[in-house]
């Protein structure tokens, strides 16, 4: 048992730097291994069902490994949606789950639609626009769409950067491309270090300081989905690093039907790559369609692997009995 949910986890990380999200691929091992090393992720039992109906579910995942909560959970949703239309799922006290990306394919390969989102209620680095104090976390938002090609696969933050990234660049002294962080006056900046500064900043809501109101609400919606709906968040003053996850998928042939709705969203990304651009400009491209594209050459080529993963994995590698995969030439 313990053997399959590790594969499964390996997997979403995997698939995580196969489509470029390097922050939130095997990066992430070394936190979960410290996680299980420290008692904080569990390894043994099941998560409990607090309440099913059918069509919505909710399950208290027991922080157990979260790429195994959410895998497992969208499955019975894909398996429920043909009978009820949609199927929706909320998990609370899920451990970590690395990038959100990573669950979508999946879903829409058999012809589904999906949304997933995610809220840490342990984490506060996101401000509410126009205050300094720190409200939520980063609190992505995913999609994915079938079409009649390759699926629009959406991934965004509600926030103007992520934890990761700010972590990352801290460690490298490198600077954010603009000013999507204000320093614990109030000042708009480029400099991660703000962040883990005594006292710190915090990030901005999508939409910086001109248009953060809309990142903010989008934030609010993303915590009632996740923290409102599990019944389980913030407001229980968490002091456990995880996830409050929300899920659903949508059966097309409930609704309008599944032509349809393929017609329909193959013709907005059609008409959306065929939009007339700057001279010199690339063309539009669908959100997905990079990772994508990245994906297919990892499996081809192999995973390029950010700058010091495998170095930082080594060490563990011999504590676990592991011997480490040798670099492709």
């Amino acid at each position: 048992m313990l053997g399959d949910r590790a594969l499964v986890v390996a997997d979403i990380l995997v698939e995580g730097d196969l489509m470029g999200h390097t922050t939130h691929g095997l990066q992430l091992l070394i936190p979960y291994l410290k996680s299980i090393e420290a008692g904080a992720m569990t390894l043994d039992g099941e998560p409990e069902i607090l309440s099913d109906k059918g069509a919505v579910r909710t399950i208290d995942g027991r922080y157990l490994p979260g790429p195994w909560l959410v895998t497992r959970e969208l499955e019975e949703l894909c398996e429920r949606a043909p009978r009820y239309g949609s199927a929706t799922g909320v998990i609370r006290r899920s451990h970590h789950i690395a990038a959100l990306a990573a669950y979508l394919k999946p879903v829409t390969d058999r012809g589904l639609m999906v949304l997933l989102s995610c809220s840490d209620p342990e984490t506060f680095t996101v401000a509410p626009h126009g205050g300094l104090t720190p409200w939520c976390s980063p609190n992505p938002l995913a999609a994915g769409i079938p079409t009649d090609g390759d699926p629009i696969l959406i991934d965004i933050s509600m926030s103007t950067t992520t934890n990761g990234l700010s972590m990352r660049l801290n460690k490298r002294g490198e600077r954010f491309p603009g000013r999507w962080i204000k320093d614990a006056s109030g000042e708009a900046t480029d400099d991660p270090s703000v962040l883990f500064a005594d006292p710190a900043g915090t990030v901005m809501p999508l939409g910086g300081l001109d248009l953060g109101h809309k990142g903010f609400a989008m934030a609010l919606i993303v915590e009632a989905l996740t923290a409102g709906l599990a019944g389980h968040g913030r407001a229980d003053g968490v002091d456990h690093w995880g996830a409050t996850v929300f899920m659903q998928v949508f059966d097309p042939r409930a609704f309008g039907g599944t032509e349809a709705f393929t017609r329909e969203m193959s013709w907005s990304a059609d008409h959306c790559r065929q939009s007339k651009v700057r001279p010199g400009d690339p063309p539009v491209r669908m959100p997905g369609e990079g990772a994508l594209a990245r994906r297919a050459i990892a499996l081809a080529d192999g995973v390029e692997l950010y700058p010091g993963i495998m170095d930082s994995l080594r060490d563990w590698a011999g504590k676990c009995g592991v011997t480490p995969p040798k670099p492709l030439d």
